[in-house]
């Protein structure tokens, strides 16, 4: 029994990836997903069969064949049967070709590059420690943890890292792609219904990789050309001008809004809209919080800005005591940002 156990254990850990329904592969929303999901029953069925067959008759040998009590005898030797050799030396090469065919299909159909087509969505992803960047080179605009993106459409990704590898993975739509530093990889991805799908960085990364989520929302085609224009709508400032001044000193040389800021870290631009803050802090006033926590927009903002290294170990992103905010400049910046919303 003391043997088992670990083997319980293991298998216990391995299944918890599959707890959740928004981070399961085996729950596709998307054409890519699905097909994956069907070259996945495929082999399953396939390993299953043999797993069975082989099972079955190692079983069958060894109640048949074994040795009787006061047997002394030498069984009877056999070298060699030319008929069963070649029974199980097709049977695989049978199963390979049942799982070949449909693989390679799949694999040139999912490789086809959109890059050069007008009518599908151009996004070119960077990954950095532990953040991800959008940017739309179609319409000349930036985003950050929240991939948004139009229903039935193609969407052509071009992937990147800004520092260590990284993955992108969107388990509900499609396999996970690399990010690697100083290439790049492109894949294409397709949304067919509206709704809000998790993704998370599936490659080891540095000590917060576990926290290094994102959003990917499709919505109406009408709804994404309204979010193009809001994105691109010049920048709002704060209305207080001493809140604006500490914005634009202390934020803006790294973060931008609408036309104004630098790029070094995510594009705050519409944050006040997005289900999450650091990807991870679940706005109440936004969505309902499955992580059962009832913080709005505004307390997030503050959290994450209080103490960046509490809530991301390893992040590059200073803190407010490191940026020298003040609490009524904290109080401010934060309400501003949670009351910037993009309505589309």
């Amino acid at each position: 029994m003391k043997r088992i156990l670990p083997l319980f254990a293991g298998f216990a850990l391995l299944l918890s990836a599959c707890g959740r329904e928004d981070l399961s592969a085996l729950n596709p929303q998307g054409p890519v997903a699905k097909q994956q999901f069907d070259l996945m029953v495929i082999a399953i069925t396939i390993m299953s069969i043999v797993v069975v067959v082989v099972f079955s008759l190692s079983i069958y040998v060894l109640f048949r064949f074994r040795r009787r009590k006061g047997d002394k005898s030498i069984p009877k030797q056999v070298e060699g049967n030319h008929t069963l050799e070649i029974i199980w030396t097709v049977i695989p090469i049978v199963l390979l070709i049942i799982l070949g065919i449909p693989t390679v299909q799949t694999v040139f159909s999912q490789a086809k590059d959109y890059s050069d087509d007008p009518n599908a969505i151009q996004v070119k992803v960077t990954s950095y420690l532990y953040w991800w960047e959008f940017e739309y080179p179609q319409y000349g605009i930036k985003t950050a943890q929240e991939l948004v993106v139009p229903t039935d459409k193609k969407i052509m990704f071009e992937l990147t890292a800004g520092d260590v590898k990284h993955s992108f993975w969107i388990p509900a739509i499609g396999g996970k792609i690399d990010t690697n530093p100083g290439m790049t990889n492109r894949y294409y991805l397709e949304f067919p219904k509206e709704g809000v799908y998790r993704g998370k960085c599936a490659e080891l990364c540095g000590p917060s990789h576990a926290l290094m989520d994102f959003k990917a929302k499709s919505v109406s085609p009408e709804s994404f050309d309204k979010w193009v224009e809001a994105m691109k709508a010049p920048a709002v400032m704060p209305a207080d001008p001493a809140i604006a001044e500490a914005f634009q000193a202390k934020c803006l040389s790294c973060h931008a809004v609408g036309d104004q800021g630098g790029s070094a870290g995510p594009n705050l631009t519409g944050i006040g809209s997005r289900q999450t803050i650091a990807g991870i802090l679940y706005n109440s006033d936004v969505v309902a919080d499955p992580q059962k926590e009832d913080k709005t927009t505004e307390e997030n903002i503050k959290e994450w800005v209080k103490d960046t290294q509490k809530i991301k170990p390893g992040n590059l992103m200073p803190s407010a005591s490191d940026l020298g905010l003040t609490q009524e400049e904290l109080d401010g910046i934060a309400k501003y940002l949670a009351e910037y919303k993009l309505d589309y």
